[in-house]
């Protein structure tokens, strides 16, 4: 088990919450420069559009066999596609159904459907604003037309959300309600951008939501659990989980002021400051830990799954401290191998976009798949299922054919990004998409090639037994250390996140107690499921100022006769 470097903080949650620190120049650091995780963005004019009346869907039935499917084989069972929305494929009916039927014939069991693109939604039934783009057919719901084509070809449909990437300078969303809009650079102490020291917000044309601004965090899960309750989709895909590259963001006054309250720091803290970085990461983990919670409350049987990052070498199989050294880790923050322990994810895919023609790139691929196994193993006992994703734009079919072979032969699930640049032929512009998918098609589905044989993806998520709760009454909500115990032992260790949640996702069913901040809590986890527990109302206790010395009276002798 890592260590919990947050729980050196507890001592300070008694400290009064700081006053929100003025704007700060000065300290600029340079990003550095990283692999692509996604190509960038086909420009598209905006178009004004608004949502549609929202309305819960019944979940549909699972789909049913087909006469020549198979069931998967052991290990993770998907053959997926990652479906953007930065092209075509999603913004008309003509190009859903030319994408279900091509994805079908490739073998797919899996579509990862781009929902929530840049804090608007390819829906109309959620909370979040529709996108705005002219090529989006008018009245169209791209989201409802996938599953309705999807389902009965026997392939499920998995909600990608794009979680703190919520605005493009250069293709704005144009809707008025748009968070860019109402929480934007701005908009001052209103905004919920992420920033740099000299409080620039830019990663290129992108801007940020930070995970340390508590009414972000709230707007981030929000606009994902709409989804699972408006749509029948499979599961949810979380990607964008993470701080922005260069390791030098969350500057917000508002940011700093929460994590001087919470930890007793003062002043600005540096960007390599050890507490500063865990910190941050805390609000990440968080982040994830309240959405899967919120959304396996709403249906337990739902895959929760992130997109998680994998930059350069790998660490060594089963080491921890390795991990701890990457860039993952100390960079964007993410520490995807303590949510896969704590079942925060059912399905971890990861985004292992190496090129097997570049130095060492095999190496790196292979070592990461092999590390990421390694992290399986769940703290109930169970295991998280895991996936590889590989960067179709960036290889030749020969190198995507044989990344798949890997693996799909290690027991791993495979997933190709993406449907709209399948090779980097289409990528560079020297095919067409549909070009690129045949030539893919033809190698992937060959004897003894990763999706030869037709395989059906029908297991269910890993069981999840938990509960989430919150803490009111304070000033200072976060960073509060939550404990679990069942039989009077303490089983697992928490924090309360900026708006007092807390919550676990791996316990033993039976009878459990929760204590943080001297409130305690009894209450029975299910064999399946997550328990809502009531509000815990904390004080802190004010130091009581000393008493000044009391005067005493004078001696008087009293006078001779």
């Amino acid at each position: 088990m890592p260590p919990f470097q947050s729980l050196r903080r507890a001592a300070a949650l008694a400290l009064s919450l700081a006053v929100v620190l003025p704007s700060i120049g000065g300290l600029a650091g340079a990003s550095a420069a990283v692999p692509p995780t996604q190509p960038a963005p086909v420009p598209a004019a905006p178009a004004a559009t608004t949502d549609a009346p929202k309305q819960p869907v019944p979940v549909a039935p699972e789909p049913g066999p087909s006469a020549t499917s198979v069931a998967a084989p052991a290990g993770v069972g998907v053959r997926g596609l990652w479906i953007d929305a930065f092209g075509p494929g999603l913004k008309t009916s003509a190009q859903v159904r030319r994408m279900v039927d091509d994805a079908a014939k490739m073998g797919i069991n899996t579509l990862f459907v781009q929902a929530i693109r840049r804090a608007d939604c390819l829906c109309r039934r959620s909370s979040l604003p529709v996108i705005t783009d002219a090529d989006l057919q008018p009245g169209f719901d791209p989201l409802e037309a996938v599953i309705k084509l999807a389902r009965p070809r026997g392939m499920r449909v998995i909600a990608w959300a794009s979680v703190t990437g919520v605005a493009n300078a250069a293709v704005p969303n144009s809707n008025p309600a748009h968070i860019s809009r109402t929480h934007g650079p701005n908009m001052g102490a209103q905004s919920w951008y992420s920033r740099r020291p000299d409080g620039s917000y830019l990663e290129g044309s992108d801007a940020w939501l930070d995970a340390g601004i508590p009414a972000a965090a709230d707007y981030m899960v929000a606009g994902v659990v709409s989804l699972v309750k408006n749509y029948a989709v499979d599961g949810i895909q979380l990607d964008r989980i993470r701080y922005p590259d260069g390791g030098v963001w969350g500057y917000d006054p508002k940011v700093m002021a929460r994590f001087n309250a919470e930890t007793g720091a003062t002043g600005i803290p540096a960007a390599a400051d050890p507490a500063w970085q865990d910190w941050k990461r805390d609000q990440v983990t968080a982040l994830v830990r309240r959405t899967a919670l919120e959304v396996k409350g709403v249906r337990s049987n739902l895959w929760v799954s992130a997109a998680t990052i994998t930059y350069l070498q790998p660490p060594r199989a089963g080491d921890l401290v390795s991990f701890r050294r990457t860039r993952t880790y100390n960079d964007v923050l993410q520490d995807w191998p303590t949510w896969m322990r704590d079942g925060l994810l059912d399905l971890n895919v990861l985004m292992n976009y190496k090129r097997d023609g570049i130095a060492d790139q095999a190496s790196w691929f292979d070592g990461w798949n092999a590390f990421a196994a390694s992290m399986r193993p769940r703290a109930d006992g169970g295991q998280a299922e895991l996936a590889v994703g590989t960067a179709l734009y960036l290889n030749s079919p020969a190198v995507i054919a044989a990344q798949a072979a890997r693996a799909v032969n290690s027991g791993l699930g495979w997933v190709g990004y993406s449907y709209r640049t399948p090779n980097v032929d289409v990528y560079g512009s020297k095919a067409t998409t549909a070009q690129g998918l045949e030539v893919i098609r033809a190698l992937l589905t060959a004897p003894g090639a990763a999706l030869n044989v037709p395989t059906r993806w029908t297991a269910g998520p890993p069981t999840t037994r938990g509960l989430l709760g919150r803490v009111t009454g304070t000033p200072i909500l976060g960073n509060r250390v939550v404990e679990a115990l069942q039989g009077g032992e303490v089983v697992a260790r928490s924090l309360t996140d900026g708006n007092g949640y807390y919550g676990f996702a791996a316990l033993k069913a039976g009878s459990t107690e929760i204590r943080v901040s001297g409130q305690r809590w009894v209450d029975t986890i299910p064999a399946r499921g997550v328990v809502r527990l009531p509000n815990l109302l904390v004080r802190d206790l004010q130091p009581v100022p000393a008493l000044p010395p009391a005067k005493t009276a004078p001696v008087v002798t009293p006078a001779q006769p």
